[in-house]
């Protein structure tokens, strides 16, 4: 049974940092595209980040691009995600995902691109 588990969300001042990890385990996604959503209330889950493996393609969300890196230790099959200079807008549940197939760009940019999910982790930012 494959699982996806995010750690390190909380609350955070704007300006600052956290650091999210999504540890998987049931199946190796070292060859597999792996990627980080988010969703705030009320809203469509966002695209955020996603890396093929490592080395090989790493696409960026428009409001994330320079403050966030996405980035995988295969040997851990763990994906993380670096966020500096949050911003309240950043506030939302953070959601880490997996495909199990060689998806093209397009699709790693949405949600149908993955095909497990991790339970989210809520990270807020105050103003």
């Amino acid at each position: 049974q494959v699982q996806l588990v995010e750690s390190g969300g909380g609350l955070v001042q704007a300006g600052g940092s956290l650091r999210l990890a999504c540890a998987a385990s049931g199946r190796t996604f070292s060859g597999y595209p792996m990627g980080w959503f988010r969703q705030a209330p009320g809203k469509e889950r966002e695209f955020v980040a996603a890396q093929r493996r490592s080395g090989r393609g790493t696409y960026y969300g428009d409001s994330v691009r320079g403050r966030f890196t996405i980035s995988r230790d295969n040997a851990k099959n763990t994906v993380y995600l670096q966020m500096n200079r949050l911003k309240p807008e950043d506030t939302a549940v953070y959601y880490c995902a997996a495909s199990s197939s060689l998806a093209n760009t397009d699709l790693l940019v949405t949600t149908r691109g993955y095909d497990y999910w991790g339970q989210g982790t809520q990270v807020t930012v105050s103003s």
